[in-house]
């Protein structure tokens, strides 16, 4: 953020010491920051973590991912680890870094790997990086690592780059917080060549990555990009560096613009020359206006010009800033060496040649005064203007107050009264202290002009009371003449100065209140989820603010619809549907007021963000004839309508990515349903088809033993292919919402029975153990969907567990539950694999001796689960191989056990 400190130069910013402080009070962060993964961070991070050992340090490893690399793998040897901590997440056992051991070891230094990494559920924060900030907070340093790719700010370049979209991000600020920011740098074809050696990923998942991922180009940006953001963080760095020791600027490590704006229309020319010069050197600039106290006499046009300048700037890409200051030279020279600048945009003079005898032009004072900082006056085209709004302003002309002028004539008359008592014992002309005393009244309390009018009413009644001759207006005295016209001439040089301190004081009232009402609705803005919820807050706060009726129209189907409204029973009529159409297609105001379509009842504003216009906003008042709008209420409206229109847009593209999500989700089921109807519809079909033709050809021939060989591979495709339409229609229901269990009070132990009758052919081949205590609690379950979940399960395990192994079924209660558990023998699941497993039409890599399946029994089994209210889980058995599949059902209060029902 730019500095600005008011304080006389020669003395630290008052920010960089706080943060300098904040700093010095808590842990060092190094960040090692890459363009991709291989390109050797955590590599590099243990070789300075070992560094610091070697200086004395005490250093530990919080986490690291070796990922298999032998190299990283011997760099760890020697560190002393902090074991990992292990989280029960839906019947997996995840590891993760353990904090509070972290906090009670209290190291010198840490080593974090993945900063941008995620926490599975149930840890005490969501985010690696907020790990690492209460360890900053503690003060440990922290050495951790990250891919550019992970930068929040990055994210949609990352996406357009590379067209994958990266869930798991760091905010910026945490690049901010970092002490040292360490670039690890590959070259695009050394990279590829750690890749196909591979030092990155194993053979095929590098091939893979080759292909999509790591290509020349995208390296070569992502690079780039990396670069660029450790420059930028060291730029500021340097900056703060500057401010907190007092030091002048320019140091021209970087390249700071910096353009100066004012009331007049070339000002839009002067921005858009510092734009076009800020993106040739690639630098960040900012357009400043300086307030000065000959501000406060700008016409309404005037101010307008400056706000849409400044909006203009900031529509560019730069900062648009305002600063108080008494000279516009003197202001932008200290905030230009306060922040570093080493160019300056100013128009040149415009005032005649013969001004400059007794007054310098800002031009000429600024270039006498910036020393080393590079100065670029510009003549500027009046003609290449901001865009106008095309919208008419209502009047302000003022009001005459005859309360005002009231006032003002009785504290003239009262300081008469007082005059008259003090002409006895004061000399006649100390006495027009008193009247100037009633002229800076009317100033402080009524502003210029009842001020003047007192000022002139005071000095006749100085006159004609006190000036000899008195009860006249004309003055014998020479004396007296001078002391007269000095009394008026001092009367309306402090009435002017006292008003204009006024006004000044009543518009910094005025702006601290709309900046409050402002930043409250930024706030209320960043805190709502919802479409609704941002349009109704919008019209609220537009309803309040203008002392309007709002309402607001987002596209639809091709055309424009009311979405919110205020007062909430507002109507649109034909004309007025037709010009809010009109200012959206056209990203133009329309109705009431403006250039256009000016019959209309309401003034329509289209509501644009950068990259189009995302609605339309309609106002309306109790007043029928004219514009509705002043200039200073044209100019909240634009920084109410910004500020709705970037809160509407944040909605829209989370809704976007939703949708894309979405879409991509179903076209992934669409094309595993197309391949497993293609292969488990086929295929059945094909050996019934085989079978039966057989039959039909050579049944005479055929010996009995092959013609009942034949028949059982008929009835045994059949209730195949019959499962898979059966599991088909089942996964429909559940995926409609329309599965409704007939729940009622079951023995498990009965229904564990008639599923394993049912699935003795699948089960002919394996052993089976089931261990269900009598005694165990009835479950309230739908006894055919839980019969299909256990026929599923053991058709799942002789699947994948060898022939002649044990397939067991136990069950058990807890303090909450009833469990069952299908455990089998087999290979178990990847660890991969183990949160997809339930995924519709997932199937875990199997060996060429392992039959088909559809991939959804899995998925069936928790969807009839999960409608009778349990859990169900999938994991691997502890000390030997075979996958566990745990069902936990919640136990009905009061229910008897079997025992006592007999």
């Amino acid at each position: 953020m730019p500095d600005d400190n008011r304080d006389q130069a020669g003395r630290p910013s008052p920010d960089a010491l706080l943060e300098k402080a904040r700093a010095e009070t808590r842990g060092r962060l190094k960040i090692f920051l890459g363009a991709a993964p291989g390109v050797g961070k955590t590599y590099e991070m243990l070789i300075s973590g070992r560094a610091k050992i070697a200086d004395g340090l005490d250093v530990v490893i919080g986490v690291v991912e070796t990922h298999g690399r032998k190299e990283t793998e011997a760099l760890v040897a020697g560190f002393e680890i902090i074991p990992r901590v292990e989280i029960d997440y839906k019947g997996r056992v995840l590891e993760e870094m353990d904090l509070d051991g972290i906090l009670a070891r209290r190291p010198d230094l840490v080593l974090v790997d993945e900063l941008a990494h995620t926490n599975a559920e149930g840890s005490r924060h969501p985010k690696r990086y907020l790990d690492v900030k209460e360890l900053l907070d503690r003060g440990i340093d922290v050495y951790t690592t990250l891919n550019i790719q992970h930068v929040e700010s990055l994210n949609d370049v990352v996406s357009q780059i590379t067209r994958i979209r990266v869930r798991e991000t760091v905010p910026d600020s945490i690049i901010d917080l970092a002490d040292d920011v360490e670039i690890i740098d590959l070259t695009p074809d050394d990279l590829i060549k750690r890749l196909h050696d591979g030092k990155v990923y194993m053979p095929r998942t590098a091939e893979r990555a080759l292909t999509n991922y790591f290509t020349p180009g995208n390296l070569t940006a992502l690079r780039e990009l990396a670069l660029r953001k450790t420059a930028q963080r060291v730029d500021d760095q340097l900056l703060t560096h500057m401010q907190a020791h007092a030091i002048s600027g320019p140091w021209a490590a970087g390249e700071r613009v910096l353009v100066s704006v004012d009331h007049h229309p070339r000002s839009a020319s002067l921005v858009r020359y510092a734009a076009r010069m800020a993106s040739r050197l690639r630098a960040p600039w900012a357009a400043v206006y300086i307030e000065t106290s000959r501000s406060i006499n700008l016409s309404e046009a005037e101010r307008d010009t400056i706000a849409s300048t400044l909006r203009l700037a900031e529509q560019l890409g730069g900062e648009a800033i305002t600063l108080p200051g008494r000279e516009v030279a003197e202001e932008l020279v200290r905030h230009a060496t306060a922040n570093n600048v080493t160019h300056i945009v100013i128009g040149a003079p415009k005032k005649p040649t013969w001004r400059d005898w007794w007054a310098r032009s800002i031009t000429d004072e600024l270039i006498r005064k910036t020393g080393e900082i590079s100065v670029h006056v510009i003549s500027g085209n009046e003609k290449d203007g901001t865009t106008a709004r095309g919208i008419k302003a209502a009047a302000t002309a003022p009001q005459l107050d005859f309360r005002a002028y009231l006032l003002a004539t009785v504290y003239v008359a009262i300081a008469l009264g007082v005059s008259i008592v003090l002409d006895q014992v004061l000399d006649v002309r100390n006495l027009a202290l008193v009247f100037l005393m009633a002229v800076l009244t009317s100033a402080v309390l009524h502003g210029l002009r009842p001020a003047l009018y007192s000022c002139i009413l005071g000095a006749l009644s100085f006159n004609f009371f006190f000036l000899p001759p008195r009860y006249t207006l004309t003055i014998s005295d020479p004396e007296s003449v001078l002391a007269f016209f000095f009394f008026l001439g001092v009367a309306i040089i402090a009435s002017n100065l006292t008003a204009t301190v006024q006004r000044q004081a009543a518009a910094a009232r005025q702006r601290a209140r709309t900046t409050e009402d402002l930043y409250l609705f930024s706030k209320k803005l960043a805190g709502t989820g919802t479409l609704d919820d941002v349009l109704w807050a919008t019209a609220f706060q537009l309803a309040s603010m203008l002392k309007v009726r709002v309402v607001l129209l987002l596209p639809e189907e091709g055309g424009i619809v009311v979405k919110a409204g205020y007062p909430p029973d507002d109507t649109l009529d034909e004309a007025d549907i037709a010009a809010a159409r009109w200012a959206w297609e056209h990203n133009h105001a329309a109705g009431r007021g403006a250039d256009t379509l000016p019959g209309a009842k309401r003034l329509y504003v289209p509501l644009r963000t950068g990259r189009a216009a995302v609605g339309v906003i309609g106002l309306d008042s109790d007043r029928r004839d004219g514009p509705l709008l002043t200039p200073e209420q044209q100019r909240l409206l634009d920084a109410l309508a910004d500020q709705a229109a970037l809160a509407i847009e944040r909605v829209q593209l989370v809704a976007d990515v939703d949708r894309a999500r979405l879409a991509a989700e179903a076209d992934r089921l669409r094309s595993a349903l197309l391949t497993s109807i293609s292969h488990d519809l086929k295929t059945p079909l094909a050996a019934i088809l085989g079978a039966a033709g057989t039959l039909r050809d050579y049944f005479a021939s055929m010996p009995e033993e092959d013609r009942t060989d034949l028949l059982s591979t008929v009835v045994d495709e059949s209730e195949r292919l019959n499962r898979f339409i059966a599991n088909l229609l089942d996964m429909t229901k559940i995926e409609s919402g329309a599965m409704e269990p007939n729940s009622a009070l079951h023995y498990a132990g009965d229904i564990v029975g008639t599923a394993l009758a049912r699935a003795a052919k699948i089960l002919e081949h394996h052993k089976t153990e089931m261990s269900i205590p009598a005694e165990l609690p009835m479950v309230r379950v739908d006894p055919v969907l839980f019969e299909q979940v256990i026929f599923n399960l053991l058709d799942n395990a002789a699947k994948y567990a060898p022939e002649g192994s044990v397939i067991q079924i136990e069950g058990w209660a807890d303090a909450d539950n009833v469990v069952v558990q299908v455990s089998d023998e087999g290979p178990g699941i990847p660890p991969a694999d183990l949160a997809r497993v339930f995924d519709t039409f997932y199937r875990v890599r199997k060996g060429d001796q392992v039959r088909a399946g559809t991939g959804l029994g899995l998925s069936i089994c928790r969807g009839f689960i999960e409608a009778m209210g349990g859990t169900i889980a999938a994991g691997n058995r502890r000390g030997r191989p075979g996958a566990v599949f745990t069902i936990r059902l919640p136990k009905p209060n009061d229910i008897p056990k079997l025992d006592d029902l007999k």
